[in-house]
């Protein structure tokens, strides 16, 4: 397996949108994550006037804020607090009539040019966030399988093309590394180290790219001595599409570098193979309990073309060499190598973790 070595610069490439193909929406169906919504993304496409938005200290931000037709506004606030109600109460009304939408913001930055909804509650002044973006089928692979092989749940919602996605609340990579890392006492190394092994490896198993430090958010939880820490990815738009094998590994960006450093500084090398090993464990064990869930996903996966057929033979003659398996050279899809890094990690279990299950 990877060691936390010196990150070298891997550049992202401008990955296409994929469609939603016929067989992943009849997975979407089956579990529930279509549903008939009164918002689209085109529909949020309509504003007419941008303001720029600033953070708390007056700097530029990412995101304009959007300004709509005043004869628009009322209808399309009551569609996103719908909206709001089928991601978190499967569309129960009488829940979130104390809501407001407070603001709509739009990024132009990335692959999928988001929406961020934010959801006041009028009674505490409490607030949310969601997003509504271009349904894109490797980002919702990517979401589905942080959902199965992950220790998070993630929530959302497809209508057509547009997708929905709950908010993934933590401190940015970035900024955790800027204003935590080794400076926040109540953390302790050994801990944040364990947890950046941990996330390393998950990204590698699934096949998550471009998981430097901006896609992803450190969730901080107050424990009665120390506090815990996880590591939750944001993005993922570069799910299985490039065919470098060090692009799934966290530790090989350049901005994760000092996290790299910070993992050399803090773990033994058999610490953080046990760590990894660990991680493994868990991946198999949640790969079990969604079996035919995750089998129906990947055959779907095996059958869409989400990577040019050169990246995923690249792909897998770098995962070969890794794994020192040949397996890998037999495979001919982004999901069909994600099914062989399961079974690669499997070597004490005797049976697959992954259902070989043909969709009815």
């Amino acid at each position: 397996m990877a060691d936390f070595g010196t990150p070298t610069p891997l550049p992202t490439q401008r990955k296409p949108s994929f469609p939603i193909s016929p067989d992943l929406r009849g997975y979407l169906r089956r579990y529930r994550r279509e549903r008939e919504l009164p918002i689209t993304y085109e529909r949020l496409r309509a504003f007419h006037e941008v303001i720029p938005l600033t953070d708390d200290n007056g700097k530029p931000t990412l995101w304009d804020t959007v300004i709509y037709d005043a004869s628009e506004m009322s209808a399309l606030n009551d569609a996103l607090k719908e909206v709001y109600a089928w991601l978190k109460v499967d569309g129960d009304l009488s829940v979130v009539s104390h809501l407001y939408v407070d603001r709509v913001d739009f990024c132009t930055f990335g692959n999928s040019t988001p929406f961020r909804i934010r959801i006041v509650n009028a009674f505490n002044d409490n607030q949310d966030y969601f997003y509504v973006k271009k349904a894109d089928a490797s980002r919702i692979y990517g979401i589905e399988l942080e959902h199965l092989l992950s220790p998070n749940r993630l929530n959302f919602l497809i209508h057509g093309n547009t997708l929905v996605e709950e908010h993934v609340a933590g401190v940015p990579g970035d900024i955790f590394i800027r204003d935590w890392l080794g400076i926040r006492k109540e953390l302790k190394a050994v801990r944040v180290a364990k947890e950046l092994v941990k996330f390393n490896e998950r990204c590698f198993v699934r096949l998550l790219g471009d998981m430097r430090s901006y896609n992803f958010v450190f969730v901080v939880t107050p424990d009665f001595e120390e506090a815990q820490l996880r590591i939750r990815a944001m993005d993922f738009d570069q799910q299985s599409y490039d065919g470098r094998k060090n692009f799934y590994l966290p530790q090989f960006f350049k901005d994760n570098s000092p996290l790299a450093h910070f993992c050399l500084r803090h773990l033994r090398p058999e610490t953080a193979h046990q760590y990894q090993r660990e991680e493994q464990t868990l991946i198999l064990q949640r790969a079990a309990l969604a079996a035919e869930r995750l089998g129906l996903l990947l055959h779907a996966m095996g059958r869409d073309p989400i990577a040019p057929a050169s990246h995923v033979h690249s792909l897998r003659e770098g995962l070969a060499a890794h794994y020192d398996r040949t397996d890998f050279l037999r495979c001919e899809s982004m999901g069909a190598l994600i099914r062989q890094n399961l079974e690669s990690i499997r070597r004490d279990i005797g049976r697959p973790v992954v259902a070989e299950i043909e969709p009815e």
